[in-house]
């Protein structure tokens, strides 16, 4: 058997370390310190500072996990353990737009499905539909869009809903879906039903790093539907009230390990 070569000190440096000094600028890097600066404990600064990632190159590549590890003191492993694990970290490069559309049980019964098979066929090409985390476009181009399907968006009470950049737009139909996605790719910003107005992908993911333009202009915007208070006003009208909690409750008995 032929002896391993050993490793020389140029092929120990990993690829990515060379592309994430030259991908991510001194701007992200002061901003990368500041996120750093709000925790006590630098790795608790991973999450934001992924959506920091994502703002700069759309996606979190190789060199993001890289750049991420070397701020926070942490080992590419680390990083990609965690990366991988929440998907609103995207591995791959995306469009402008994140349409997600719910497709779990209310919403599905409700038409979510239907509205995920027409969008997938409106956005695909050649006979070929849109598959799940596919771009339609060139990705980060004015008009492409990324499409998902998403287990819940916690909107049941306005199904179906759909997600673009995490905005809502409520009480959906496959029309109406297809609608939204067509101005999306004419490089219109249709208003969100509730939320900020709508803005890019990658603006929201610098926003969820903690990094905004105008505060108050991300944050103005309708925050709830009447849907969302019916049960509220309807327990009012009536004096309809939750007994309160006792001062003193005895927990149950805790059974013998055996």
């Amino acid at each position: 058997m032929s002896e391993v070569p050993r490793a020389t000190p140029e092929m120990a440096v990993p690829q990515a370390e060379s592309t994430a000094e030259a991908e991510f600028d001194e701007l992200t890097r002061q901003r990368a310190k500041l996120i750093v600066s709000r925790y006590p404990h630098s790795r608790s600064a991973l999450l934001p500072m992924l959506h920091l990632v994502q703002s700069v190159q759309g996606y979190v590549s190789q060199a993001g996990i890289q750049f991420c590890a070397e701020q926070l003191d942490l080992s590419t492993a680390e990083v990609s353990a965690v990366a991988t694990f929440y998907t609103m970290y995207k591995r791959r490069p995306g469009g402008e737009h994140l349409v997600s559309v719910c497709t779990n049980t209310l919403c599905a019964a409700m038409g979510g499905d239907k509205i995920y098979q027409r969008l997938c066929e409106r956005l695909g090409s050649d006979g070929r539909p849109l598959k799940h985390e596919e771009t339609a476009g060139d990705p980060g181009a004015t008009g492409s869009i990324t499409l998902e399907h998403a287990e819940c968006l916690a909107a049941c009470d306005l199904a179906p809903v759909i997600q673009v950049n995490y905005e809502y737009y409520d009480k959906q139909s496959p029309r109406s879906a297809t609608e939204l996605v067509d101005a999306l790719r004419r490089g219109e910003k249709p208003p969100p039903t509730r939320g900020a107005p709508l803005t890019d992908w990658r603006t929201v993911e610098r926003e969820l790093a903690g990094f905004f333009d105008d505060l108050p202009a991300a944050a103005d915007g309708p925050n709830a539907a009447e849907e969302t208070f019916a049960g509220n006003r309807l327990a009012e009208q009536n004096g309809w009230a939750a007994p309160a909690m006792p001062e003193n409750v005895e927990l149950p008995p805790v059974p013998e390990k055996k």
